[in-house]
């Protein structure tokens, strides 16, 4: 009971976090450094940052093709999903963690959808002849969210200790490589990389804190 009511408090802190530098990003040091006059919160860091680094084509492009790959994760765990749906012809006798991992793959992706809405800022660079969203970074949410679920998941989905290490170790350099080949590209702002990390981090320990309730 004591470990529920911690973990509520840290994701409640999560919230108060993700939601201040959300403010902080559209409210501190607000420039018009981006293309096309846009204005862009944080503008001496992000500007400085963005022309350290430049626009990396190659970076883009490996992020770019990389960034299949956790679909991968999303796949395997549907296909899971629906063997088990179809076995037990009932919702409520399957896994409660693939409930729970289909439900935060929801949620992830309403999120995507919020921001391409609710627009915080615009790329450094235009990539296809218009401004476009940048933040937060989908590719390290993605990278993120989907990697550190899918590592929890195959704790109980893939029995073999050698081979689960294996993947996991795959994963991680999978995810690592995503977040930090999306810095080195060019094409966010160093704030929108942060900011897809601390928007992560707070939607996987959500999820991480229903499966705690499933068990």
């Amino acid at each position: 009971m004591k470990k529920r009511k911690n973990m509520k408090v840290v994701l409640i802190l999560l919230f108060i976090i993700v939601t201040m530098y959300i403010i902080l990003v559209k409210t501190v040091d607000v420039q018009a450094i981006g293309p096309n006059g846009s204005a862009v919160g944080f503008a001496t860091i992000n500007g400085w940052f963005h022309q350290m680094i430049g626009l990396n084509d190659t970076w883009y492009k490996i992020t770019k093709y990389l960034g299949v790959l956790p679909f991968l994760y999303v796949l395997f765990y549907g296909i899971i999903g629906m063997r088990q749906l179809l076995n037990t012809k009932s919702i409520k006798k399957m896994d409660k963690k693939i409930i729970a991992l289909g439900c935060f793959y929801v949620a992830v992706g309403l999120v995507y959808i919020l921001f391409e809405k609710v627009i915080i800022n615009y790329r450094p660079v235009i990539l296809d002849g218009s401004l476009e969203a940048s933040f937060p970074s989908s590719h390290t949410m993605l990278a993120i969210c989907v990697c550190l679920s899918a590592m929890f998941m195959n704790s109980y989905y893939i029995k073999n200790d050698s081979l689960r290490k294996k993947v996991n170790i795959a994963t991680w350099i999978l995810m690592i490589l995503l977040v930090l080949g999306r810095l080195l590209s060019g094409v966010h702002w160093f704030t929108d990389i942060l900011g897809g990390v601390i928007i992560s981090l707070f939607l996987v320990f959500g999820f991480y804190m229903v499966c705690q309730k499933s068990k």
